[in-house]
């Protein structure tokens, strides 16, 4: 028992310690370059657009502002729930805290070890899962032209 414990740490703290640590820089670089794509996937799908539905010029500009206008709802509409969404995570974190400190009271030190190891092992699982599916989506998605 003592050897599956130690086992299921060993494995936790070895994918702990080969996650990538990413710096500020490649965040923001990463940042900008997903910023300049969605700017082309704009244009690309704007000029489909003045294509398919033969759009004049003042169409184009107008469905322009029209996105514009859009975009800028959506980013106040963020941010008016960004405080909700932190209480929210807030809440489900003194929870999940209420929840270990319960399960300590209830359990041997021995059985709280291994609760606790299980636990984190299905957390790493589960973040290595969404991982795997993001960058699965990532290829398929990258440099192709919507075709809606």
């Amino acid at each position: 028992m003592k050897k599956l414990v130690l086992a299921i740490a060993f494995i936790g703290m070895g994918s702990l310690a080969m996650a990538q640590q990413t710096t500020p820089q490649e965040k923001e670089a990463k940042r900008a370059e997903m910023k300049q794509r969605m700017e082309q996937k704009e244009q690309e799908h704007l000029a489909k657009m003045q294509k398919d539905l033969d759009l004049n010029q003042s169409q184009v500009d107008q469905i322009k502002a029209l996105h514009e206008k859009k975009k800028q709802e959506m980013k106040a509409d963020f941010d008016k729930n960004k405080a909700e969404r932190q209480a929210k995570v807030e809440e489900k974190k003194a929870k999940r805290a209420q929840m270990d400190a319960d399960m300590k009271k209830i359990l041997t030190p021995q059985q709280y070890d291994k609760w606790h190891a299980e636990r984190e092992a299905k957390m790493e699982k589960r973040k290595m899962a969404m991982k795997e599916k993001r960058m699965m989506k990532k290829p398929m998605n990258a440099g192709t032209p919507e075709t809606k």
